[in-house]
């Protein structure tokens, strides 16, 4: 093998092992786009669910509720349909079993935005607040709705996109 084959293995190699070291780094620090506290067992978030915290809904009835949620500065998700069907949406997901249905969830339309490393490729994203609208239905009674929006986010100074996560959306809602 020639003396230049030779160092390109070697500094591909190398290459690869600091790509790794650096994403197991990142996996255990507190990273500034993460909310939640370093120590605790709450997942690392990009994207704050706001309000309401707590509703109330004639029982059986679908009754339309508008979900507030946050993406945290500097960052965004793609939009509920993103602009190349290999992006990962961003989705209401309710767990099975619940004593809460959705019939209906509208996302915002996703705002055009572009890296600066290919300003021609336009995404479809959230930034900032933006809020869904869903319809829920609810038998009589107390219930916690623990529901999760589901995204991916990207860092729109740096090009980097981060792994999807679940954003905890927690609702006492009572069924009158």
């Amino acid at each position: 093998m020639k003396k230049s084959q030779q160092a390109k293995k070697w500094i591909g190699a190398g290459v690869i092992a600091v790509a790794l070291s650096g994403v197991a780094l990142a996996q255990q620090m507190h990273l500034p786009w993460q909310t939640g506290s370093q120590n605790s067992n709450t997942p690392k978030q990009s994207v704050e669910f706001l309000y309401p915290l707590q509703i109330k809904v004639p029982a059986g009835k679908p009754t339309e509720v508008a979900l507030h949620f946050r993406v945290l500065p500097g960052l965004h998700i793609n939009s509920h349909v993103p602009s190349d069907k290999s992006y990962i949406p961003t989705t209401l997901v309710l767990p099975a079993g619940s004593n809460v249905k959705l019939s209906s969830v509208q996302f915002p339309a996703g705002e055009p935005f572009a890296f600066k490393a290919f300003p021609k490729d336009k995404l479809s994203v959230y930034e900032g607040e933006f809020t869904v609208h869903a319809k829920v239905t609810a038998v009589r009674g107390d219930h916690l709705l623990n529901a999760a929006l589901r995204y991916q986010a990207c860092d729109s100074n740096t090009n980097s996109c981060y792994p999807p996560r679940k954003a905890p959306v927690a609702i006492d809602i009572l069924g009158d």
